[in-house]
């Protein structure tokens, strides 16, 4: 009965999904556990792991998911140290600063899959409007990032310091839960965000701020959130898991599809998930948006969605995890561990199978060459890419 009912629901994914398995026989055996609990912050990022729920994917893998409201990713980090739930939405950089033990003791985590690539973007209040035009301008600004383990962390440092300011002291960075974004804007505790959609949005549909620039157009393609779990519960329930990853990488191949984005943005607007007006989110995720600054955009993948864990993004996660010794890094993360600790953590060949599973198409290779804004990244030499930027900017 489970399984035909989700066959209803997914009656519009139809064109896009294969046929169901049967609840036990996912492709790995029996299911260990059905009933689970998936921790998210109500971010668009999460979109795969949150339309899993309203859209039947979950159900059609034999899965009843409560997806998890969470305050912050220091509660996230917490939580699955502590066990609390099955497994999370996690920005990229945490599996691997949680299991090296940056920032809390170390706790294995694997990185399963990634949840979007781009979405995020560099949002300035609404009194600087004007004042703003490239990197060097922020000199002196409160900027609000979700967490140091984060890709907007690392962003945001790779973009001031190719601008010429030093990260550390030419303005301070501090970390801000998502959805107390805006109230600080607002209130003026800090005058810059690099944050997670739909905030940049909704600062901008709040008259609260304009959009100085996409993540995109600092590297495009870059990862951003990612579904993962302790390794402990995946020893316990491998078969749960597999079918658990399995739904999601379905889901955002699902949201990858230009045309299923509106239906979706309804799916996950509500109060339950992201609570946030569907005009906003259906802007974020079409890419026609306004800015703030009096324009009216149209950037298809302003946000896109695609589960494949490249191991290029673990090398330069890592580069810059030392870069700017977040965690002690540097004295962490040895020369020639980057590969070693990258393959242990992001599961990369278990993705690749599932992806070819449920007819998408993955790479047949597992690093690629990154081209960044101010330089390209060559996932095989990380310490002369550093060695490069040490060169070029200082630091």
């Amino acid at each position: 009965m489970v399984v035909g009912a989700a066959l209803v629901t997914l009656t519009n994914c139809a064109q896009q999904a294969q046929q169901p398995d049967s609840p036990t026989t996912t492709g790995s055996g029996n299911l260990e556990k059905t009933d689970l609990k998936v921790g998210f912050i109500p971010i668009t990022c999460a979109t795969p792991i949150i339309m899993s729920d309203p859209l039947g994917f979950y159900q059609k893998y034999g899965l009843k998911v409560q997806v998890v409201k969470m305050p912050s990713w220091g509660a996230v980090r917490d939580s699955a140290i502590a066990g609390e739930l099955d497994a999370y939405h996690m920005l990229a950089p945490m599996p691997i600063a949680m299991t090296l033990g940056l920032g809390s003791a170390p706790f294995s985590v694997k990185l399963a899959s990634i949840e979007n690539i781009n979405g995020q973007a560099i949002t300035v209040a609404k009194r600087h409007l004007g004042k703003v035009k490239e990197a060097k301008d922020f000199k002196g600004f409160v900027i609000g990032v979700p967490f140091p383990f984060s890709m907007h962390n690392l962003l945001l440092r790779y973009y001031l310091a190719a601008g010429g300011l030093n990260p550390d002291t030419d303005v301070q960075i501090r970390p801000v839960p998502p959805p107390d974004s805006i109230a600080q804007l607002v209130a003026g505790d800090i005058d810059a965000m690099l944050m997670p959609d739909p905030f940049n949005q909704r600062a901008v549909y709040e008259d609260a701020g304009f959009i100085h620039l996409l993540t995109k157009e600092i590297w495009n393609g870059h990862p951003c959130c990612a579904f993962a779990a302790g390794e402990p519960w995946i020893q316990e329930n491998p078969n749960t898991f597999r079918a658990l990853n399995k739904a999601i990488i379905e889901a955002t191949g699902y949201a990858s599809k230009a045309e299923n984005r509106a239906e979706i943005a309804k799916a996950i607007s509500s109060r339950q998930y992201l609570n946030q007006p569907p005009e906003v989110v259906e802007a974020v995720l079409t890419g026609k948006f306004p800015n703030g600054q009096g324009q009216e955009l149209d950037v298809p993948d302003r946000i896109d969605f695609n589960p494949y864990p490249w191991q290029s993004f673990a090398n330069w996660i890592q580069s810059q995890l030392v870069r700017w010794d977040l965690g002690k890094a540097a004295g962490v993360i040895q020369p020639d561990q980057y590969d070693k600790n990258g393959q242990a953590i992001y599961l990369t060949t278990e993705a690749q199978t599932l992806e070819k599973e449920v007819g998408l198409q993955p790479p047949t290779e597992i690093y690629r060459e990154e081209k960044l804004a101010y330089d390209t990244f060559n996932p095989q030499d990380p310490v002369a890419y550093l060695a490069s930027q040490k060169q070029k900017y200082g630091r």
